[in-house]
């Protein structure tokens, strides 16, 4: 059984990157006990991001950058904030035949994440 999923990003400046989950995507930001990570928590979505100055920027790994697929409880109200908030969406708000409503972003280093809720 396969319980509590975390995701481990490489990020090019960790203190931005932290501030843009924080302040657009409403996590919360926790220090790790290495100044180079961060622990950033929104409910049951835990990204562990590390500085990683040097790594290729997710823009030029194609479809690699697309790191999460979160399922949610209010992809409505969900959407409503980050549009609020001046989150970048990379495809909007709608019902899909595979009985998902989604939506997805792309965060500020280029990392992609859908969000979805079934429609039944």
């Amino acid at each position: 059984m396969l319980t509590q999923p975390r995701y481990v990003l490489a990020v090019p400046d960790l203190a931005r990157s932290a501030a843009y989950y924080r302040d657009v995507l409403g996590f919360t930001v926790h220090d790790m006990g290495d100044p180079g990570w961060r622990w950033l928590e929104r409910d049951a979505c835990v990204i562990m991001a590390g500085e990683c100055p040097d790594a290729t920027p997710p823009a030029q790994l194609g479809d690699h950058s697309y790191f999460a697929y979160v399922q949610v409880g209010a992809i409505d109200a969900l959407h409503a904030e980050f549009t609020a908030k001046g989150a970048e969406f990379i495809k909007p708000l709608r019902d899909e035949p595979w009985g998902m409503r989604e939506f997805g972003i792309r965060t500020m280093d280029g990392h992609r994440m859908m969000f979805g809720q079934p429609t039944s």
